[in-house]
């Protein structure tokens, strides 16, 4: 029984860490979407942002961040303060049996936890892309990381007061990507929209991205990450019950994604006249966003069906947040904001358990704790180092005036 339990505990912990290491590789796929999104002059930046805030995520949730959301007490609205991870469970704790009896390593739970963190901190890269200091959003992400996250994560995964109230969100609709939309969102206000996006008469300019085979690539690699941020959410797989459970989770994170592809590309071809790859790209990832809440309990038509709307309401709340001036190119606020909220929403309508009660004060309290939050941070570093770039530098790009290179430097006017 006792080499049962460990083997147990061995396949758990190394299913936990794979599922972990895909959540890594979207990471890559948010550079390359978003590399894709913008123009050329941006690229090197933009990257580098993505590269920066994924080793600051790292850094800061393992020094104060995973214990502020994991070591506070149940039911609470204050976390803990506190430092690193605490110890490994010994071979005792494990083959002692019972229901308190730890089932994974304690460090693959950090590992896990960690990707998700820098996940919702790449939502906000895009949105702010082609304007913002490099050294300012740098400094946002330490904040975020160390701070902010971890406390809406306290108050439902950890334990806290949400997860009291009933609160449902399996693997992050509202608690990873609502959170990260909101952090944009106040970011874009205080920023502003990029030079010539509007005209004073209200007319939009569109500003097409460099590289849309860039932006597939990082569509598809987020595609393939998401089983491991879903699929790992069952946090075991050793027993009947759980692998089941997996492979439902796996069929429906895909089924919702192609109905998010489908239902955006035809309804840009309805209203748009084209067959709009942006669109279909963002509905792709607004169906994964939308399932993310619950990706176990509806069927797999149910789940196509659940992505198919996340797909139809991005395409529109991309239009809509362009009509309010609120310039996010790559349209994160739309895909992990409003389709974010659409996932908590349709929780209760497969999972019993589930009440739109509690669904819509979790959405309300995460999304006011983190658009908050980080409105006084964005305004501070505002009004201490300043978070735009000038209008020449903009103008140049913020490649050069910002990293000093070019990501494609044959194509620059001083090569021609």
């Amino acid at each position: 029984m006792t080499e049962l339990t460990e083997l147990s505990y061995a396949l758990d912990t190394f299913y936990f860490l794979i599922c972990g290491v895909l959540v890594m590789w979207m990471a890559a796929g948010f550079s390359m979407l978003e590399a894709g999104l913008v123009r050329s002059k941006n690229t090197a930046e933009i990257l580098t942002k993505n590269i920066a805030l994924f080793a600051i995520a790292c850094t800061m949730y393992l020094l104060v961040g995973y214990y502020i959301m994991y070591s506070s007490p149940g039911g609470g609205f204050l976390p803990n303060l506190g430092f690193l991870l605490g110890g490994e469970n010994s071979v005792e704790a494990v083959t002692a049996g019972g229901d308190d009896a730890p089932y994974y390593s304690m460090r693959a739970d950090f590992f896990f936890q960690v990707v998700f963190v820098a996940t919702a901190m790449s939502i906000v890269s895009g949105a702010v892309a082609e304007r913002m200091k490099l050294w300012a959003f740098l400094a946002f992400s330490v904040v975020m990381t160390a701070f902010i996250y971890p406390v809406s994560g306290y108050w439902t995964w950890g334990g806290g007061w949400l997860a009291e109230v009933g609160f449902s969100d399996y693997a992050g609709s509202g608690i990873v990507h609502m959170a990260g939309a909101a952090a944009a969102l106040s970011g874009v206000l205080v920023l502003g929209p990029r030079k010539g996006k509007y005209g004073k008469d209200g007319t939009i300019f569109a500003i097409p991205g460099a590289n849309m085979p860039l932006a597939t690539l990082g569509t598809f690699i987020l595609w393939m990450g998401w089983f491991g941020f879903n699929g790992g959410s069952e946090l075991k797989m050793s027993d009947v019950a759980s692998a089941n459970n997996v492979a439902q989770v796996f069929v429906n994170t895909n089924a919702a994604a192609a109905g998010g592809v489908i239902a955006a590309l035809v309804l840009a071809k309805l209203w748009f006249r084209k067959a709009d790859l942006t669109m279909a790209l963002n509905g792709a990832l607004a169906g994964l966003v939308s399932i993310t809440a619950d990706p176990l309990s509806s069927s797999a038509l149910g789940a196509a069906a659940i992505g198919a709307v996340g797909g139809l309401i991005v395409v529109g709340a991309i239009v809509t947040l362009d009509k309010m001036k609120l310039d996010d190119p790559v349209g994160a606020i739309s895909v992990h904001g409003v389709a974010g909220i659409w996932g908590l929403m349709a929780v209760p309508l497969s999972n019993a358990d589930a009440s739109f009660g509690a669904q819509i004060i979790g959405a309300i309290a995460i999304f006011g704790w983190v658009f908050l939050a980080s409105l006084v941070v964005w305004l501070i570093l505002k009004a201490v180092i300043g978070i735009r770039v000038s209008e020449e530098e903009e103008y140049e790009g913020v490649d050069i005036a910002e990293c000093g290179l070019e990501a494609y430097p044959e194509f620059s006017a001083s090569k021609k």
